[in-house]
Formats: structure tokens, C-alpha cells, sequence
């Protein structure tokens, strides 16, 4: 619980799990019918990358930091949605104010769909209550991820995107983060899921994925970037999302997205996306 987002606001991490967010929300979108948004490790909502705990790891400076210049237009075209929320929270251009999962989800739905934004650190979530009271689409809870989970799944929608972010920093988190989901599918087997796990100098990632690809869900999407070489002690060096009941044509956007995002994050020759079923459709 001593975790604090601020610190790595706007990383690489976050591009990729933004990015991804956003595009899986705009594909819920093309149906009429309302859909809620689960965000189990929500964060503050909104960050200053001018503040002082952005300042003292400058990591937004190497994830959203390296996208000020465009892509070709086919890239631009996929990152639209994630680009526009960021221009909207910086209106006189540049960019100071970062959003978090809830804050970009938020400013991506529609009227009629809802959000559930959990986060159980005291300080974080009463910043994020106050940061989200004024919509009526949100809904801010304090608890454990997988109490949260097992209390609000099913949505009373059908339609959900479920996204489990925890930052591993516990020695048995992996072990619990695969169990959340495991709980999650049983109760909301059709809802969308978004599992993010680091890729470090450890076995997380693949025991992550090899636990994931167990539940045999059709249209289990694996999507990673990796931005440099892992090594011990050497922390974060990419990241992953394991995408359960991946909407139709995702795979199509993150082929597109992943290199793309790899050649300008990635250091020197390490840039790599890597995109590949580990469970395909049916």
C-alpha cells in the first residue's frame, strides 16, 4: 500500500497501457448498448508532470515524453482517441497534466456507460474521490482490488472492461493478481479483461502468462513492449497486457501500434512490441 503512481506517471508502462485502453474502449463503443469500466488500482485520476514526484524520476520523459513528434498517418489514425484526451487536459498545448486509467476512460465514454474506480491507498483515493466527484458516471471505492472485484461483478450492463494493474511490489502479488482473475471470469466470463504485468529480470511475466494461458479464454491477446535490456536489480525494463476476450480487430491495431510505439520508446536496438495470441479465437 505504499505504492504511489505519481512517481511514474506517464512511463512507458503507461503509454502502452493507456494506449491499449483507450483503443478497447472506442471498439466497446461501436455497439449502442452501455458497458462499465472496472479500474482496480485506479491511481489519483490526474497528474502533474511539473509536480515534485514526477520531477524526481523524470520517467514520464522517456514514455509520453518521446510521442510530441508524429507518426505516419496510419499510426496517428490508431492513436487519436489517447491523443485527444491528452490535449484536452492541456488546452494551451505542451504537456503538464497527465491522465490516469480513470481520468482517461472517463473523458472516452459516452453519457450512458459507467465507471468503477477502486483504489485502496487512503491518501490516493481520497484525491481521486475529490478529483471525480462532480461526474456522476463514476463511482469511487476504497478496498482490496479482488474484494472490489467479487463485489461489483457482475455489472448490471453485461458489457465491462476490467482492468487489473497492481503495481507487484508485494512478494506473493502475482500469485494473488492471477487468482483476482481467475474469481473475476467466473463471476463476468464475457467481460473484456486487461492484465498488466512488468517484464523485469524474473520469471513475473512468464508465470503471469502461463497462468492466463491455463484458463483456455478464446481471443487471449499477449501485447509487450519492451523498451531496454533486463537485468537484476535494474528494474522495470517494459511491460505486457494479457487482453481476455480481445475485441474484434485489436490484434489488427496492436500489429500496427507495437512496432511503432518500440522504435520510439526503445533504447538504442532494444525497442521491441511483441503481439501473439496465447490462447487464439475461436
Amino acid at each position: 500500500m505504499n505504492y504511489r503512481h505519481a512517481y511514474h506517471a506517464g512511463n512507458h508502462a503507461d503509454v502502452l497501457k493507456h494506449v491499449v485502453l483507450a483503443r478497447v474502449i472506442e471498439h466497446m463503443k461501436k455497439k449502442a448498448k452501455p458497458f462499465r469500466v472496472f479500474d482496480a488500482h485506479a491511481g489519483i485520476g490526474l497528474y502533474d508532470l511539473a509536480g515534485i514526484e514526477a520531477g524526481k524520476t523524470g520517467e514520464w520523459e522517456g514514455g509520453i515524453g518521446r510521442l510530441a513528434e508524429p507518426f505516419p498517418p496510419e499510426i496517428e489514425a490508431l492513436l487519436a482517441p489517447y491523443r485527444a484526451v491528452i490535449a484536452g487536459l492541456n488546452p494551451g498545448g505542451g504537456l503538464r497534466f497527465y491522465p490516469g486509467s480513470p481520468e482517461l476512460a472517463l473523458r472516452l465514454m459516452r453519457e450512458e456507460d459507467r465507471l468503477i474506480a477502486n483504489e485502496l491507498h487512503p491518501e490516493d483515493a481520497v484525491a481521486l474521490e475529490r478529483h471525480l466527484i462532480r461526474d456522476p458516471r463514476a463511482d469511487v471505492t476504497s478496498m482490496d482490488a479482488e474484494t472490489c472485484l467479487k463485489a461489483k461483478l457482475p455489472p448490471p450492463e453485461r458489457r465491462g472492461v476490467v482492468l487489473i494493474d497492481p503495481p507487484y511490489e508485494a512478494r506473493n502479488e502475482a500469485e494473488k493478481t492471477v487468482r483476482m482473475l481467475a474469481h473475476a471470469l467466473r463471476r463476468f466470463a464475457k467481460g473484456v479483461y486487461l492484465l498488466w504485468y512488468p517484464l523485469k529480470a524474473d520469471a513475473t511475466a512468464e508465470n503471469i502468462l502461463a497462468s492466463v494461458k491455463a484458463m483456455g479464454v478464446p481471443a487471449t491477446l499477449r501485447v509487450e513492449l519492451r523498451v531496454r535490456e533486463a537485468f537484476a536489480a535494474g528494474g522495470l525494463a517494459g511491460s505486457g497486457l494479457a487482453i481476455l476476450n480481445t475485441p474484434w480487430t485489436m490484434e489488427e491495431d496492436m500489429r500496427l501500434l507495437l512496432p511503432a510505439l518500440a522504435g520510439r520508446l526503445g533504447l538504442g536496438e532494444w525497442g521491441q512490441g511483441t503481439v501473439e495470441w496465447i490462447v487464439p479465437p475461436v
